[in-house]
């Protein structure tokens, strides 16, 4: 299906367009998405083994998915917590882009943990939202530019020599072998392949997830004693633990405030969306009404951006990390639950390493 999705204007934008390639008869490994995951795992798969041939198909364009409209919000576990032989998801990140010399704005002050109860000694957080809502707990995490993130990763997995071909959904795979992928441009083979596509193709992938849509807000730029008076002046993203549910970020001076879900019974329904119509206005108006109450000093505050993006969720909240059930040759993630940002990233790399046989996959039921 054609896309004809409106997901707003988010505060950021990719500028990487591929190299035109003809589609080869076949390769030694596929990788179908082209977000954080996905080209993570390309760019890994060619600088381990440099002479093995790397094919990634996005079925629009390189960051039109979760990872070029997520928040930016960089967290060091999965939204499940710190899963057995999960590893330093951070520093994992941090290792893979300075080896790779990507510049994307990554900042991590800590994020703060926020509920309706049980405040830190000293909170710098106080706010008015169904209750007082103050800073509990900080946990490891910070922040990324998405659209410098995404284009930065196709720009390394191109320069490792990854044929990137956007515009190219795959629209079925046999399980032979080697695997067999029907193309939008054609049939191609590949001895091994990984699907990172998140709350997309859902059939084709096995991720049994509920595909969903969260809504986001950007302020206008707001003067340094502004932060300081509502308790931002450390720069620190923010989430809820407790309901309902409210995170945000700084992006300069300005702030990123998100919640809301749209869950979909078809993830195709993402495909046509449109945060100008059908119920997207009512929760983009909430989370703006919810803005301007948290504090007096945000009473007035301007919104100069509304957007969105989709995330999977799993029923028990764990990512999907496994092979898929109809072929040891293909390897399935995706239903970061909204953890996606440094986790996707993190875990694209191990699948690398896993289907190369560097690696054992992890044993989460």
């Amino acid at each position: 299906m054609h896309s004809t999705k409106d997901w707003g204007n988010r505060p950021w934008r990719v500028d990487f367009r591929p190299q035109n390639h003809p589609l080869p008869a076949s390769v030694d490994f596929a990788v179908v998405g082209g977000g954080f995951c996905g080209l993570a795992s390309a760019t890994h798969l060619k600088s381990l083994a440099p002479a093995k041939s790397v094919a990634l198909f996005e079925a629009e364009s390189i960051g039109a998915g979760a990872s070029g409209y997520t928040g930016g919000v960089a967290l060091a576990q999965t939204a499940a917590g710190d899963l057995p032989g999960l590893g330093d998801v951070l520093a994992g990140y941090e290792h893979f882009i300075r080896d790779h010399h990507l510049h994307t704005d990554l900042h991590l002050p800590g994020c703060y943990e926020l509920s309706r109860s049980n405040p830190l000694p000293h909170s710098p957080i106080s706010w008015n939202d169904s209750g007082r809502l103050v800073a509990t707990t900080e946990v490891p995490g910070g922040t990324i530019d998405p659209g410098k993130t995404v284009s930065e990763l196709a720009r390394a997995a191109e320069n490792a020599g990854v044929w990137i071909f956007e515009s190219h959904p795959v629209v079925d795979v046999k399980p032979t072998s080697p695997l067999e992928l029907q193309t939008s441009a054609g049939v191609l083979r590949a001895g091994k392949m990984v699907f990172a596509t998140n709350a997309f193709a859902l059939e084709l992938s096995g991720i049994q997830g509920h595909a969903a849509f969260t809504t986001a807000v950007l302020s206008e730029s707001l003067p340094d004693d502004v932060l300081g008076h509502i308790g931002l002046a450390d720069r620190k993203p923010f989430y809820t633990v407790d309901l309902p549910y409210l995170w945000g970020r700084l992006l300069g001076n300005a702030i990123i405030f998100g919640c809301g879900l749209l869950f979909f019974e078809d993830w195709r329904e993402l495909r046509t969306l449109d945060i100008t119509s059908g119920d997207a206005p009512e929760i983009f108006n909430l989370l703006e009404t919810r803005v301007h109450g948290l504090h007096p000093a945000l009473a007035n505050v301007r919104i100069t951006h509304r957007w969105g993006g989709p995330i999977c969720i799993s029923d028990d909240w764990k990512p999907v990390f496994r092979r898929h059930p109809l072929s040891e040759n293909c390897l399935v993630l995706g239903a970061f639950s909204g953890h996606g940002v440094a986790l996707s990233v993190y875990l694209g790399i191990w699948a690398a390493e896993a289907l190369l046989g560097k690696r054992a996959l992890p044993d989460w039921p």
